[in-house]
Parts: structure tokens; sequence; C-alpha cells
């Protein structure tokens, strides 16, 4: 059984003294003595990481730089080093002897020196994670064992020097056992050695992981007739989606950074940092697939013998899908197979850790990290546009796809889920046994078969669709800029290039002049949903694409608003289908606007919001205010999160500067793609518009005579 983080800690210094007080299990006579060593230093005068030392003197640190690893790791800093002692590199050589990659397992056997500085490069960048400069807080960035992630399969929050993300495994038996990467177990003995620079923790095998892609992966099922993922290959394979899935990162915007030829946004007027472009434009993918045993038992065939045609043909029988084409031009995005596949797959790699984010939701806390009211993304799906919701809450015990329980969501609810239908209870996602060796991707076993039904469409359009709207685009995740946990100067204040310069946003068009920023609050105690928002100043002007809705009706569309500040701007919108010919809608946004009046140095400013305190013993009254609000074009926002630091008991609706604005009621068509266009109309660049999250609400929500829209 997998142990908690928190019950980890309770038992490590139990753990410390039953290891540490029993010499006669284990060897202290060599455990290090902290003498104010640098990471060099120190390794080189171990002889058991001689190895290890020589490969860090023959790397560079990049293509572009003359320094080797073995120089920086000289230096201040703050990095983590997995240093593989010379057992663990030896058994890395015999291992690529073994697929006959080099005629012997010495570094003299490999056939040319091209190949042999990969394999030096791999081994040497993939061991250290470089932490950077201090934090805002002061701290140091580094991990030692205690900051390793809590559960399988999650990843660290910085990457390696390789640009991998490392993973993190625990022993079922063995609190204290630790692998990175399932491979390489970290040394009991020699962990959590202190440098100057940072900390040093022996692995007893190498991290090399591999540069598959996720078609590469798929392919490799196929050729060597490997079950786990072997239908799902053959049908990804059919339908032709190998070379997307194959695509790493935007070659082209890599170089152009590395070139100079990108240039950093100028200081935020409030925050007061650049604008850090991001230093990568990479893609991912996951793929909730269903298991190979799965397959087995729907179609009775051993799993080998399943062609792509008996997947088809089960489809069929299931009615899944109808009205597609059932030919066998799995091509053709109208296809039965092409659409039920697609619908498996989204633009995002979504590590476990990140597959919900969680932050200050009502009641959460990061030491306990224990979901409390229930969370949902909401992803749109590869193929034709469709709504993917992902679920987690206390009481689901796990993550799942398209789960719609019954919540606790009055107004003296808890947003715990009351109970679940079977019929809605959705598909589990085995976060556990993910598969996470391709470099761009992950692949998640479902429980169940996955496909986009009438009832997930309906159950949908019975709920309020809520989008952070940092999670709308696969730039922010693939590139780690959403939901980063170590803040950083770089990690705070992100700046996306306008379009002119480089378009880095498939979702959205950035006019020249636009100043497009993304800010991460964690730690500082803004009141956002997740702490993160875009910030944008200048003349600007931006066109986003929206996600789908999941059926055709009526939809408000409400954009969230916060501060009502001086620092904050107005913006016109427009809003349609025909991103060339957008309709104004409605009268300016102006974020100036709180709930309440704005008393100023310079004057009074009335909102005409209509915004009220909550009353504890009045829930009528409460309501009236509620409707009132919504009269005047206006919600107070959610309860469902804190506003501020986790664990902050108020919540954003509880704060009269966290609205929502209604800015668009229409009808709406699953089939059409819908955009929102905001264009600057002060004269006054450097004031700021905002955008937090974005609300599809239906009709049979928002305006239902017998259950009133929740709070929540």
């Amino acid at each position: 059984m997998k142990l908690s983080r928190h019950l980890r800690k309770a038992m490590l210094p139990m753990l410390a003294a039953l290891c540490y007080s029993c010499t006669e299990d284990i060897d202290t006579s060599s455990r290090y003595v902290f003498t104010e060593e640098t990471i060099t230093s120190y390794l080189e005068k171990q002889p058991q990481y001689s190895q290890y030392v020589e490969l860090m003197g023959l790397v560079k640190v990049s293509p572009r730089s003359e320094t080797t690893v073995k120089q920086l790791m000289s230096a201040r800093g703050n990095y983590t080093c997995f240093a593989p002692n010379n057992n663990a590199i030896e058994a890395y050589l015999d291992s690529l002897c073994a697929r006959q990659l080099i005629s012997s397992p010495s570094w003299d056997a490999f056939p040319d020196s091209t190949t042999l500085d990969s394999i030096r490069k791999v081994i040497v960048h993939n061991s250290i994670i470089d932490g950077g400069d201090i934090d805002y807080s002061g701290r140091r960035v580094y991990f030692e064992t205690y900051d390793f992630p809590t559960n399988n399969n999650e990843e660290f929050a910085i990457s390696t020097m390789g640009d991998r993300k490392l993973s993190i495994n625990y022993s079922e038996t063995n609190p204290d056992s630790m692998w990175i990467n399932n491979n390489a177990l970290v040394s009991l003995k020699n962990r959590d050695i202190p440098a100057t620079n940072g900390v040093i923790h022996e692995v007893e095998g190498v991290i090399a992981p591999a540069n598959n892609t996720l078609g590469d992966l798929l392919k490799s099922f196929i050729d060597e007739n490997r079950e786990g993922y072997l239908v799902a290959a053959k049908v990804i394979q059919a339908c032709g989606l190998f070379d997307t899935l194959s695509k790493i990162r935007d070659e082209r915007y890599e170089m152009m950074y590395l070139d100079g030829k990108l240039e950093n946004l100028k200081n935020h007027p409030t925050e007061g940092n650049i604008g850090y472009l991001p230093e990568h434009r990479k893609y991912g993918y996951t793929l909730f697939a269903e298991p190979d045993a799965f397959w087995q038992e729907a179609i009775q065939k051993p799993v080998a013998e399943i062609t792509v045609e008996d997947v088809k043909d089960y489809l069929v029988a299931q009615d899944v899908y109808p009205g597609s084409s059932t030919d066998e031009n799995y091509k053709d995005p109208k296809n039965i197979v092409y659409q039920f596949i697609t619908y498996h797959l989204i633009p995002f790699r979504l590590s476990p850790d990140k597959i919900i984010i969680h932050y200050n939701e009502k009641g959460y806390s990061l030491e306990k990290k224990t979901p409390t009211v229930a969370m949902t993304e909401l992803y749109t799906t590869m193929g034709k546009r469709r709504l993917l919701k992902i679920f987690e809450s206390r009481e689901s015990e796990g993550v799942y796809l398209n789960r719609f329980p019954v919540l606790n969501n009055g107004r003296r609810g808890n947003y715990h889920e009351d109970y679940c239908d079977p019929d809605k209870v959705g598909l589990f996602v085995d976060k556990e046994h993910a598969n996470m060796t391709a470099v761009n991707a992950v692949i998640y076993p479902i429980s169940g078969l996955l496909h986009y039904s009438d009832d997930v469409r309906s159950n949908l359009q019975k709920q309020r669709l809520r989008f952070d709207v940092a999670g709308i685009f696969p730039e922010f995740i693939n590139n780690d800029l959403r939901g980063q946990t170590v803040t950083t100067p770089q990690h705070m204040t992100v700046g996306i290039p306008s379009d002119n310069v480089y378009k880095y946003l498939d979702d959205l068009s950035i006019s020249d002049l636009t100043l497009f920023y993304y800010l991460m609050g964690r730690g500082k105690g803004w009141p956002n949903y997740l702490a993160d928002e875009l910030n944008v100043i200048g003349r600007y002007e931006m066109i986003l694409r929206l996600p789908p809705v999941p059926k055709r009706g009526t939809y408000e569309l409400r954009i969230a608003n916060s501060c009502g500040c001086n620092y904050r701007g107005m913006a016109q919108v427009y809003w349609g289908d025909d991103i060339n010919n957008l309709p104004v809608t409605g009268t300016p946004f102006d974020f100036r606007l709180n709930g309440i009046e704005r008393i100023t140095p310079v004057g009074n400013f009335p909102s005409g919001v209509g915004w009220e305190a909550d009353l504890d013993d009045d829930e009528d009254y409460n309501a009236e205010v509620d409707k009132k609000m919504r009269n005047n074009g206006f919600m107070k926002a959610p309860e469902h999160y804190a506003a501020g630091l986790p664990g902050t008991t108020k919540t954003a609706r509880d704060n009269y500067y966290k609205t929502r604005r209604i800015m668009v009621t229409a009808t709406m068509d699953p089939d059409k793609t819908y955009y929102l266009k905001f264009k600057n109309v002060m004269d006054d660049e450097t004031k700021q518009f905002y955008m937090d999250y974005f609300e599809f609400c239906p009709k049979e929500v928002y305006d239902n005579p017998e259950t009133p829209e929740d709070i929540w």
C-alpha cells in the first residue's frame, strides 16, 4: 500500500532512528560529514563516483557554452544532483551491450563520436536539476528527499538540464525506498548530502530517459507485438495519427529563442518583473486508453489477433457515434473509428500530479493534499472538438472521466458528493499505472469504453462549465507555465510574444502593440482561481477561440473580474462564430468596477453592480441580492475557492472585488466555433486587461424554475 506524504513525513524520524541507530545493519563508516564542499569537490573525493565525475568533465552545459557540467557544479547555484555510482554506470553500459548498441561494455565501443557524445550528455544532463536563483520567499530551490513528490508517478516541479521531468515511485513495503524514473534507486546511505551549491543523492541506476515519442511508443507495441496498448496502437496507426503524435517541439521557436531573436517583454507595471518568454514551445499529448485486457474481453479474441475492423464492428454494435461512416477509410474524420479514438486524445501532456490541479479550492491544505470540494477540468479533444470532463472529489477516491455525481451544493452545503448514480460514475483513470516513457506524452489506462455519448453531452449541458483560462491553452501546460509550484521570477511573470513576432498560442490571436503576460501568484495570496491570471497592457487587440459547447442550446457566457482597481482598464468585447466579422456585444467591460462603490482620493466611483455581503441568518435575502446583481448583468464570484492563500476561510464569493460579468446570452451550436475579441478602448496603455476564468452556463441551469443555480 502506498503511503501518503504526511504519513511518510510522520514516519521519517522513526525510520531515521531505525536506520541510523542500528549500525549492525548499515555501515555508516563512510557517511559524509558536511565540510563546506561544492557538488564537484565532494564527488571528486569519493571513488565510487569516479566515472560520473569523468563524464561531467566531458559534457558541456549547452551547445553554446564551453563550460563543462563539472565546472558548473563547482560554481554557486541551487542544484539537485542524482549521482550514479560506478556500478550503475557499468550496469548501464552492460545494458547497451545487451541491446547490441555497442559491441562491448566500454566507452571505447561506441560506433561513432556523435552517439558517444549523445549518451554522455543524456546521462549527465538528466542527473541534475537546476533550481535557478533563490525564489521569491528567499528559499534555496533544490530537492532533499523530504521535498520529493509525494505520490507514485508524480514529477519533480523543475526539469533536468536535459529538459526532462523526473518522476518518483515508492516501494509498497518500504516507504523510504525511492526510485527515480522507476529504474534508479536512491541510495539509503548516501542521500541528502549537503553541498554549498545544492544537494547530492547517490543513485544505483543511470537516469537515461528515452527520446521515444508517443508515436514511437505506440509503434513499438505493434512492431514487438507487445500487449498493454496493442489494440489502441493499431487503431491510432490506422487513423494516420502517428506523425502528429511524434511532434516534440517547435524547432523554429527553439532556434529563434537560442539565437536571441525573441525579446522578453518589458517590466510589467505592477508586478515589477519583465515578461520572461518561455524557453520552449513543446507539444504534448495525453492518451486515455482502454487496456488490451478490455478489448480481449469485449471482442473475445486473443489481443494479437484483434484487428481494427474488429474494433469498428464492436463500436457499431455498441451504437456509438451514430451517423458516422463505417467503411474502412479510418483516416476520415467522419469515420466511427477516427471519431472514437480522437476522443481519447487531448493535445496536453498531463502528468499524474497535473491531471487535476489543486491549490486554493475551498478547504484545501497544501500540507495534507487531500481533495476537499469537487474539482473539474474541461479539455477539448483532438479530431472533432468535443469536451472531456476530468473530475476528482474526496468521495470519488481518484480521478474519473465524465463523472456526474449529485453534489451537496446548497447555500450551506460543502460541495462534496452526496451520491453518484451507477450510470454516471464515469471511467476511473489509473494514475498509478500510467505509462510515462514517451518524451511528449502520458498514457493512462481507463476502466471502460470511452466515447462521447448523448448521455455525456446531456449531462454536460445540465451543469455550469467553468474553464480556468490558462487551462485551455495546450502551450501553457506543455511548457510548464500553468500550475508551476516554484515561483521564481521566470515562473511568476511569463511573457507571450505578439503574433507578428511569433505565434505562440494556437487558440489566441495577439495583435501588434499588445503586451501579453501570464501571471502566477502562488504564495502571494492572490484571490484568483488557482492563483493565476492573464494580464494584458498596451493598445491590445486579441481574439480567443473558445472551447465547444456540448449540445445546441441557450448559454450564458460569463467572464470573471477582480480587483476593481485604478490600474485596470476597459475593453470592448466582440463575440460570434465568424472570426473575420465579430459583432460588438454589450457595453465595454470596465475592469475597474467592483461590487460596491469605490472611494478613492480622486473621487467616488459608483459601481451599479449591487453587491452586498451574505447574511448569516437570511438566505432568502441573499438570494434576492443575487437576483438583483443578475439584473445588472453581474454575479458574485463562486463559493468554490478561497480568496487568498490555501486555507483562507474567506471565499471569492465573500469578496466585493470578485465578480462575474454576464457578457453573452445566445443560442450556441456544438458544431460551430465561437470567438471572443477584446480591444482596448482607453488611451492609457498601462491599464490592464484581466482574465482568470470564464463560464458557459446553459439555460437549464441559470433559468431553472425548480432548482436555482448554485453559488459554487
